[in-house]
């Protein structure tokens, strides 16, 4: 006699898969999250060391802007 505690349930093979489809979406928006905060914490060091390094520097005066003719 088969145990019927082996056989394919339907219901639950849904569930899991619905839960999977939320737990790979999940892992997706906290992987993008942890990438943004990286990046955005690479450009601050990156620009605080910079203006240690050129900090008696002055910057570059803003470009005019071109007349327009008319």
């Amino acid at each position: 006699m088969s145990n019927p505690w082996l056989k394919k349930n339907p219901l639950m093979s849904m569930w899991l898969s619905a839960a999977n489809r939320i737990a790979g979406t999940m892992r997706g928006q906290a992987t993008a999250q942890a990438k943004r905060q990286i990046s955005a914490a690479v450009t601050k060091a990156t620009n605080d060391n910079l203006k240690a390094v050129l900090g008696g520097t002055e910057p570059a005066s803003p470009k005019a802007k071109p007349k327009r003719r008319r």
